[in-house]
């Protein structure tokens, strides 16, 4: 049987609810992952008539009441959203509370395995603070509700995957990050998130910080300081890691296949690789919880949203990233 993949709507005020749609009508989607979506069921219509897609609306109260047939969108229905005060774009506390809504009730379905994992939609985060939500983003919402205290973030794109360090931080924050302590521990744990998702062959490689590493310290001791004794201690361990290999070119071998992973050691060090290579098909992924969660890594959209011009690639691909790797998903 196909994975069960729970779909948050998200911000119902962005492209969430259009993506959405457009991902569950969706042959290829539908050849590899069966999808149960949480939202508002006005929502999912207005979504469904603003994009024409042909979709009945079935609605259950949980994913054993799904009916498995083309053209069906199962849907949980929160009907936590004010129609009379809804509008496509609008940053609002209700819609920033119907979202944490939508993805609580996901982690809640697979935390009981009653689905298989999660593929998110975007949500907002000035939606979320006007709705007095105390998490900055869709990580921290999961790390708190799977009671997991850091979880890792992958981006996979064209079979390269990428780590990090460190996410929303200043980057003067996230070079005082880079210690021996910090960088030992993210790859023994990457290496554990690698073979949750059945990918244990391979060669890791730590990117460097400063240009060409540091040139053994003429510019920058970080590597000299933190990622080499971290290096030498891992492959003492066991460890198939090597590094650091400058910025400009670890992405690159990695996409060639030299390196099954690489770890980033800050947020636009990744990002500015996997998005640049191919911005719609740079999945997450975030890992070391008790469930498999993939996203979408672009925003809400609102000044497009409810105009049916945004493109559904990275919700499918998120859908059938997450279907991929369920079947090996070890909790």
């Amino acid at each position: 049987m196909k994975p069960i993949i729970a779909i948050p709507l998200g911000d119902p005020a962005g492209i969430g609810p259009e993506i959405t749609v457009k991902s569950v009508a969706s042959l290829e989607v539908a050849a590899k992952a069966r999808c149960v979506v949480v939202g508002d069921a006005k929502v999912v219509r207005r979504a469904i008539e603003l994009t024409g897609v042909d979709l009945k609306l079935q609605i259950i109260s949980k994913p054993a009441e799904a009916v498995w047939e083309g053209g069906v969108l199962n849907l949980i229905d929160l009907d936590n959203v004010d129609m009379e005060r809804f509008h496509f774009g609008e940053i609002s506390a209700m819609c920033g509370q119907a979202a944490y809504d939508y993805i609580e009730r996901t982690i809640t379905l697979a935390m009981n395995r009653e689905v298989d994992a999660v593929a998110t939609t975007p949500i907002h985060k000035e939606a979320l603070r006007a709705a007095d939500i105390p998490y900055i983003g869709h990580t921290e919402i999961f790390g708190a509700l799977t009671n997991t205290e850091d979880p890792l973030t992958m981006f996979e794109v064209r079979g390269m995957r990428v780590f990090f360090l460190s996410r929303h931080v200043s980057l003067r924050q996230a070079c005082d990050m880079v210690t021996e302590e910090r960088v030992t521990d993210y790859v023994r744990r990457c290496t554990e998130a690698l073979r949750r998702l059945g990918a244990e062959e391979g060669t890791m490689a730590i990117a460097g910080l400063n240009p060409h590493s540091g040139e053994h310290g003429l510019f920058g001791d970080e590597e000299m300081r933190a990622i080499y004794p971290a290096v030498e201690k891992l492959q003492a361990e066991g460890y198939n890691v090597v590094g650091p290999i400058g910025a400009d070119s670890v992405f690159h071998m990695a996409l060639q296949g030299r390196f099954t992973s690489v770890l980033s050691l800050y947020h636009d060090q990744g990002h500015i690789a996997t998005k640049t290579l191919d911005f719609e098909r740079t999945i997450a992924i975030t890992n070391g919880m008790p469930i498999l969660r993939t996203s979408v890594d672009h925003g809400t959209a609102m000044d497009i949203a409810g105009k049916n011009i945004a493109s559904e690639v990275s919700m499918a691909e998120a859908i059938m990233l997450a279907a991929k790797y369920a079947p090996n998903f070890v909790a």
